[in-house]
């Protein structure tokens, strides 16, 4: 006879599983796309299950017992696997799709304006493009590869396709008020403006000033946004001085609806398409594509 699998909530073991790979209930909540009061009382209830503490408190955050060890070991083995095999599968029922994870403001700046070229030049690689803010899982759970901008160390286990060196600089509408004013000047003036910045690349603007050789206190912040790509819809709207990744304002740039006085500088980071294995033809052929546009500009 064969007996029933007898296991806790899959959900509570999804919490667990995050929460003890990321050391944070916060962080695992981002990750999962639920709140930090829902992965608590999916914890609540693994604990309650099991019978036995998982975490215990150490100073602000949280450190595993001998048991929750135990329940990581077991959880990051399994999830790991079940990747391994969804990947597979996926590959083998939609004809070499792809899942690709990339920034949602690249997503929708620079990828979806180049789709149709993409499918003409690459007729038989089908990808699905999944957005992605906040730093990515180096399992990279869920998806064949991520386009990023990062720097080394990578993970050991990662196939890194270096495609562009990074460049930003600083954009506004050539409308702006402002406009006429700082046009010609050196970068400096920008200390007496104010800033339109960013919570998703907060290193942006002082990583900048420090390469022009200015004093990153010395700036002055406006109006923030969550995302970049609300970020680049208001400076291409007027509102202000933005700092932005060249290619992602290219066109805007090309088509005058945006201006970059000051030029694009290089930050030492890559754009990069990361795979969790390596050997996969299809992703070689992507990364040799975008590699060509990055090239290409516009």
């Amino acid at each position: 006879m064969m007996t029933s699998r007898v296991l806790p909530s899959l959900n509570a073991l999804r919490a667990f599983e995050a929460t003890a790979r990321l050391g944070s209930v916060a962080r695992a909540a981002g990750e999962l796309h639920v709140t930090p009061g829902a992965v608590s009382r999916q914890l609540h209830l693994l604990q309650e299950d099991l019978g036995t503490g998982l975490f215990v408190r150490a100073g602000r955050g949280l450190r595993l017992t001998d048991a929750g060890e135990r329940l990581r070991d077991a959880t990051r083995t399994a999830f790991d696997q079940l990747q391994a095999t969804v990947r597979t599968l996926r590959r083998g029922t939609a004809s070499g799709t792809r899942v690709i994870g990339c920034p949602g403001s690249l997503l929708a700046r620079w990828m979806i304006p180049r789709l149709e070229r993409l499918h003409a030049d690459l007729p038989g690689l089908h990808l699905h493009l999944s957005p992605h803010d906040g730093e990515f899982d180096p399992a990279l759970p869920g998806l064949d590869a991520a386009l990023l901008i990062g720097a080394p160390p990578w993970p050991s286990h990662w196939r890194v396709h270096a495609l562009a060196p990074e460049r930003i600089g600083p954009v506004l509408n050539p409308r702006h008020p402002a406009f006429a004013r700082l046009s010609g000047q050196p970068a400096a003036a920008l200390a007496a403006e104010e800033l339109l910045h960013t919570a998703s690349r907060p290193q942006a603007w002082p990583q900048w000033a420090r390469r022009q050789g200015l004093d990153p206190a010395r700036l002055r912040f406006g109006t923030g946004f969550e995302h970049l790509y609300y970020l680049l819809e208001a400076a291409v709207a007027g509102l202000g001085i933005a700092i932005a990744p060249e290619p992602l304002v290219a066109a805007d740039v090309a088509a005058g609806r945006l201006a970059a006085p000051w030029g694009f500088i290089e930050t030492g980071a890559q754009w990069c398409l990361c795979a969790p294995v390596a050997g996969d033809a299809q992703l070689e052929r992507l990364a040799g594509w975008l590699r060509g546009e990055f090239a290409a500009g516009g």
